[in-house]
């Protein structure tokens, strides 16, 4: 059995930059180990596929090397940039997920994502494993329903960052965020860095999903509703980001890398 498949870099104007994920559109599901196979196979942080339902929507599902992922937001805008592209599909589109509903269109400058508000919860430490790569204490920590946030203050120290992979590990499938507020002048109002080693993810280059969590945050502590955030991966990626009363709304470009047939077991 052959599939159409295609690689979207998302969060980015160009190739070789951005987050890469591979995008399949399918009649139907596959198996659960086939549609993680492939995304082994593929080795990308995330894998998207994407099935039409009966009313215009879709069923969306992303997946991690190392099992199915809860949200994804680069993987998300791919998956758009793909129908919209390639399979002339009108906007909006709506999405059925894990995480709810989510809802992609075409505007100036690219593809607004509309996904959901995920407010920070504040957490009272650290857990032990993550202590020792943290001299100073953090700004704040707080969590959302699968990762941990510090506020390390200012970008230069999201930067200057150097993860202890096997600690994060400890999380299991849960990752750490470090984040930290631009410098006077600079483009960008957040910066931030994201790691989910126990999810086969060592670094993610750029990560929609955060945002759902580090818009309020920082939208609250700055003061405005509306930033610009900067992913500082080695890769990188820009989002304008928007917060309102329950929604975060994304705002990035993709590129395609590559489309390409994939040949399945019959078996």
């Amino acid at each position: 059995m052959q599939l159409q498949m295609y690689q979207v870099d998302a969060f980015t104007d160009r190739v070789f930059a951005g987050n890469p994920a591979a995008v399949l559109v399918l009649d139907e599901w596959l198996t659960d180990d086939l549609l993680l196979a492939i995304t082994q196979e593929n080795n990308l942080s995330e894998t998207a596929f994407v099935k039409p339902r009966g009313d215009g929507s879709w069923d969306l599902r992303w997946f991690a090397p190392a099992h199915e992922v809860d949200f994804c937001g680069h993987a998300t805008l791919a998956t758009a940039h793909i129908l919209f592209t390639t399979q002339a599909v009108p906007a909006p589109l709506t999405f059925h997920t894990r995480v709810g509903l989510l809802h992609a269109t075409q505007v100036a400058g690219g593809y607004q994502l509309d996904l959901p508000r995920l407010n920070p919860q504040a957490l009272d430490h650290l857990p032990d494993a993550l202590l020792a790569m943290f001299d100073t204490p953090p700004v704040a920590i707080f969590c959302n329903f699968e990762n941990i946030f510090v506020d390390l203050g200012d970008a230069a120290k999201v930067h200057d960052f150097q993860p202890d992979l096997p600690a994060i590990a400890t999380l299991d499938t849960g990752g750490l965020v470090v984040t930290g507020q631009g410098a006077p002048g600079d483009k960008a109002a957040i910066v931030s860095r994201y790691f989910a080693p126990g999810a086969g993810i060592p670094e993610d280059p750029v990560t929609g999903s955060i945002h759902a969590t580090l818009v309020p945050y920082w939208a609250q502590k700055l003061g405005s509703d509306k930033l610009l955030a900067y992913q500082a991966s080695a890769r990188g990626g820009w989002l304008d980001c928007t917060l309102t009363d329950d929604r975060v709304l994304i705002v990035g470009q993709a590129v395609t890398y590559m489309q390409a047939s994939i040949v399945l077991p019959t078996t």
